[in-house]
């Protein structure tokens, strides 16, 4: 999904379409990175992921892989990654998927992640970077309009990742991270989730109120928050640990399918 959001920058960074040899290699580049990112996170976390469910199965938590082999792993596809968005993207596009690189397996893992409960808030930036590395590979720079899709990402993140920790708070109970069901309990979080959900909705109405979209966009727009929105309250005044889990579920369809209508508005535009 990050990648695909960074791709769908790339074509909206342009009023034609981005050359295939750009997008190939910033898709690969950003992919590269992103799970240079990842193996880092999951080689942090290997103690924490072997006590979840949800995690135990991963190579580093069984102990499948060593610190070592992941170091080289990360060390190995994260600076091909580098490599390739220097030399055959541009030298900013590099920069800035370097820096969400550290901000995600560094500040969000090492430091934000088990210090507060509002870890997914303050981190969640650098998972929203991938609009504003598609757009910096096509065009050279990040306007207005590419942080606006950051944001969009951004305030998404919360409400996303709190219906998981609803319904697995017994598993982040036990990994011993703050989590917000642990620290506050399933009301606040619950109310939490229903409260940036609805900033969700607003921020997404920005590309429209912008002129960055039209009426296609915001057509679907409404129709996506709607549904959205109706998760949301669920979980806010009505819990269940199923409803949870469709609302995170959801949450994924809802953000390729905004992202989708944002690129299909755009050239519709255009023509």
């Amino acid at each position: 999904l990050a990648v695909f959001c960074a791709v769908i920058g790339m074509f909206l960074a342009t009023d034609e379409l981005p050359g295939w040899r750009i997008v190939l290699a910033a898709t690969v580049g950003i992919w590269l990175l992103a799970g240079a990112a990842f193996a880092v996170n999951c080689l942090l976390e290997a103690e924490i992921d072997a006590r979840m469910a949800r995690t135990a199965r991963r190579a580093t938590a069984m102990g499948e892989l060593s610190k070592t082999q992941t170091r080289v792993f990360s060390a190995v596809i994260g600076g091909a990654g580098m490599w390739i968005l220097y030399a055959l993207v541009n030298p900013l596009t590099m920069w800035l998927t370097f820096v969400t690189f550290v901000g995600y397996a560094v500040i969000y893992t090492m430091i934000l992640k088990p210090a507060t409960p509002q870890n997914i808030v303050i981190g969640g930036l650098s998972g929203a970077m991938p609009p504003a590395l598609g757009w910096a590979a096509v065009a050279g720079e990040v306007p207005m309009q590419a942080w606006l899709l950051v944001l969009i990402i951004f305030v998404w993140t919360p409400p996303h990742f709190w219906a998981l920790a609803m319904y697995r708070r017994d598993d982040y109970a036990k990994s011993g991270l703050p989590m917000l069901p642990v620290t506050h309990g399933m009301t606040f979080t619950g109310f939490h989730v229903w409260l940036y959900s609805i900033a969700l909705a607003a921020t997404t109405m920005l590309p429209y109120a912008v002129k960055m979209s039209g009426l296609i966009y915001l057509a679907a727009a409404i129709v996506l928050n709607a549904v959205f929105l109706r998760h949301a309250w669920r979980i806010h005044r009505h819990y269940t640990d199923q409803g949870a889990r469709k609302a995170f579920t959801w949450s994924i369809v809802y953000l390729a399918l905004l992202f989708a209508a944002l690129l299909i508005d755009h050239y519709i535009l255009l023509t």
